[in-house]
C-alpha cells in the first residue's frame, strides 16, 4: 500500500523565535568555504556549520528532567516508544481538552497528536495569544492511559497564566514525553498512521529539538482512516 511521509516539524531559521521571550536561533559557520579553501586542493573546500539554540527550538521533545530537578534527561526514552508508533489526532479548535475527549480510548503505547490549527501562526505574536492547551484532568488521564507520548500542534499543553504546568507535571512524572509545537497536523487523518520522533542524542538535555515525521498509508491520493 502506498505510503505518503509528512514533516510534523516547524522549520527553523536564523533569527526564528520559538516562544516570545525565549532566544532566537543563530545559525552560521564556524568555517566557510572561503575559511577553508586554501587548506584542500584547489576547487575543494568545506563548510562547517555553528549552532546555538537553546533546548526548545522549534518542535522539541521534554524530557523529565525539563520539569523535575535531578529527572531523566532526553536520552532516557526508549526507542520502542518513539519509533514507528501508531497515531491518533483529537481535534481542539478552541479551550481547554478534557478529560472527556480521551475517556474510553485505548491510547496505550500511542502517540497523542492534539490538533488545534495554532501552528498556522507559528513565529508570529499571535501564536501564543488564546492558544488552545490540554487540562488539568485530561492530562492526568493521559498520563493514566500510557501513551507513547504526547504532542500539540501550540506553544504549550500547559496554560501560563498561571505558574502552575500540571499537563507537564503528569505526563513528564509517568515518563511520557511531551513535544510541542507541531506542524502540519491538518494534513493527517484522525487514525491509519505511525510516527517518528527521535530527538538528539546528546546527553543531559531536558528538552531537544525533534523532527516528527509521520507515515500515512493511502489508497490512491486518499489516506486510510481506520
Amino acid at each position: 500500500m502506498p505510503t505518503t511521509y509528512i514533516d510534523l516539524s516547524q522549520r527553523v531559521a536564523h533569527g526564528t523565535v520559538t516562544t516570545p521571550g525565549q532566544p532566537a536561533a543563530t545559525i552560521d559557520h564556524w568555517r566557510t568555504h572561503a575559511d577553508t579553501a586554501a587548506l584542500y586542493a584547489d576547487g575543494t573546500s568545506f563548510a562547517f556549520s555553528h549552532l546555538n539554540i537553546i533546548g526548545g527550538t522549534g518542535t522539541y521533545m521534554d524530557a523529565p528532567a525539563h520539569r523535575f530537578d535531578g529527572g531523566a534527561d532526553i536520552t532516557s526514552y526508549d526507542l520502542d516508544r518513539l519509533v514507528d508508533v501508531p497515531g491518533l489526532v483529537i481535534d481542539l479548535p478552541h479551550g481547554s481538552l478534557g478529560a472527556n475527549a480521551v475517556a474510553g480510548l485505548d491510547l496505550a503505547g500511542v502517540a497523542v497528536l492534539v490538533r488545534t490549527g495554532a501552528s498556522a501562526r507559528f513565529g508570529s505574536p499571535e501564536y501564543v495569544v488564546n492558544a488552545p492547551i490540554i487540562g488539568a484532568d485530561a492530562g492526568a488521564a493521559l498520563a493514566a492511559a500510557g501513551p507513547a507520548w504526547v504532542g500539540i500542534d501550540g506553544p504549550n499543553v500547559d496554560g501560563t497564566r498561571t505558574g502552575e504546568r500540571p499537563v507537564h507535571t503528569a505526563l513528564l512524572e509517568a515518563g511520557i514525553p511531551i513535544v510541542e509545537h507541531l506542524g502540519s497536523l491538518d494534513a493527517l487523518p484522525a487514525r491509519g498512521f505511525t510516527v517518528t520522533a527521535i530527538p538528539l542524542n546528546f546527553a543531559g538535555l531536558a528538552t531537544s529539538p525533534v523532527r516528527p515525521v509521520a507515515s500515512v498509508r493511502t489508497t490512491g491520493t486518499a489516506p486510510v482512516d481506520s
